[in-house]
């Protein structure tokens, strides 16, 4: 193996798209190398939507046709089987000795759960004997292999996991994810205009903010980092900043209650009446039918809350009438509301420290924002409000707890 230190680049669809990007993805990895350090690359498909190799214009190609998961898979996995080779061929042109993988050749192992799949395993040895034998491996992202064979993807931003993956079990020295903003953000600047870059994150932050509705990073990465205490750190490809460094939560000291401020929309509230006087066996029975229909009907619940004779709990709106129909094949009335978003106040900071709903609550009040149901955990406050009031309660959390500083 190289006794240069390993360091995982991903660099995302905007960044490998055109010349520019891919120039400017050659020259990080020549100043790795310059470093002293051994580049492992990951990459994702060239471009969005629209682009010719973006996944999701690959995908249209089966639009009104009969398809398997598995096939969807298969073809969905091409973008950045494309994005590998040119991007190899790209950098032995700049005087790297690059050499592509795609997910299965780099050893990453899924279960068989298409569209949506879950590393089980890497075995990075092909990795390591290219790396040993001098080479840049350009790993394609998004995908792995299930166990019989098939190739799997690994859910919308799935190749911030795949870099992540391979970064543990290469035990890389740090992952660096290269995207086109300097960082990862304290709100979302389209819905924020006082979000700016955060010099430094915690892990658990991070992967609340992910769970929460931020996209710049995918959740199973940011769990990865958390978990493994990777050093792993948020980039832009074109510029010199030093990005967003994700900080292992054991020696993290969050700068104050909040960091960041997440949001999600697109949200619907289920209230079912359940049989049963509230407490009764009947009533446990009803809600515990409740949770496992749903997951047997592949219903995420989110925000479930028992009320008296009530079981209240929100779902995404694209799966409002699968969820239906489980509450009617058990038999219990509902009413639904759509048109909903959650807006979630993250911060390491919070845990144990009083007041903090109650000032969240008062920000939102003075900027006419309804709170329609709340959910909290250590690091986490989340708030449910009427769609289009979430650029307010965004901007009204940012302001309030200190952030647009």
């Amino acid at each position: 193996m190289s006794e240069r230190p390993i360091i995982v680049m991903k660099f995302g669809g905007t960044s490998v798209a055109d010349e520019r990007g891919r120039s400017a993805l050659a020259r990080r990895v020549l100043a790795a190398q310059e470093l002293g350090s051994a580049p492992v690359v990951v990459v994702s498909a060239m471009g969005r939507k629209g682009a010719p190799y973006a996944t999701d214009t690959l995908l249209t190609l089966l639009d009104g046709l009969p398809v398997t998961p598995r096939e969807s898979d298969l073809l969905a996995s091409a973008g950045e089987l494309i994005s590998a080779v040119v991007v190899a061929a790209h950098l032995r042109a700049a005087g790297v000795d690059a050499m592509s993988f795609s997910g299965a050749q780099a050893g990453i192992y899924t279960d068989d759960h298409f569209g949506c799949a879950r590393i089980t395993g890497v075995d990075p040895s092909a990795i390591t004997a290219a790396v040993a034998a001098g080479h840049v491996p350009v790993v394609a992202g998004f995908q792995g292999v299930a166990p019989d064979g098939s190739t799997t993807t690994l859910g919308r931003g799935g190749s911030d996991t795949s870099a992540c993956a391979l970064g543990v079990a290469l035990g890389a020295t740090a992952v660096e994810i290269y995207t086109d903003v300097d960082g990862v953000m304290s709100a979302d600047p389209r819905t924020c205009d006082a979000a700016a870059v955060l010099q430094e994150i915690g892990a658990e932050e991070l992967f609340q903010m992910a769970q929460h509705g931020s996209k710049v990073v995918h959740t199973p990465a940011a769990e990865f980092a958390l978990k493994s205490g990777l050093d792993l750190r948020v980039r832009n490809t074109f510029s010199d900043g030093a990005g967003t460094r994700v900080a292992d939560m054991r020696t993290y000291a969050p700068a104050g209650v909040a960091t960041a401020v997440s949001h999600s929309e697109g949200i619907a509230r289920f209230t079912a009446t359940l049989p049963g006087a509230e407490g009764s066996a009947e009533h446990m029975r009803a809600q515990t039918d409740v949770y496992r229909s749903m997951a047997q009907a592949d219903v995420s619940l989110d925000m479930f809350t028992p009320v008296g004779d009530s079981l209240v709990f929100t779902v995404a709106e694209d799966r409002v009438s699968t969820a239906a129909e489980v509450l009617r094949r058990l038999g219990m009335p509902f009413t639904v509301r759509n048109g909903l978003a959650k807006v979630t106040l993250v911060g390491a900071g919070m845990h144990g420290v009083p007041g903090v709903m109650a000032a969240m609550a008062e920000h939102l009040a003075r900027a006419g924002v309804h709170i329609l149901q709340a959910a909290d955990s250590h690091t986490t406050i989340s708030a449910l409000v009427p769609a289009d009031e979430t650029h307010a309660a965004v901007a009204a959390l940012h302001q309030g707890f200190g952030l647009d500083a």
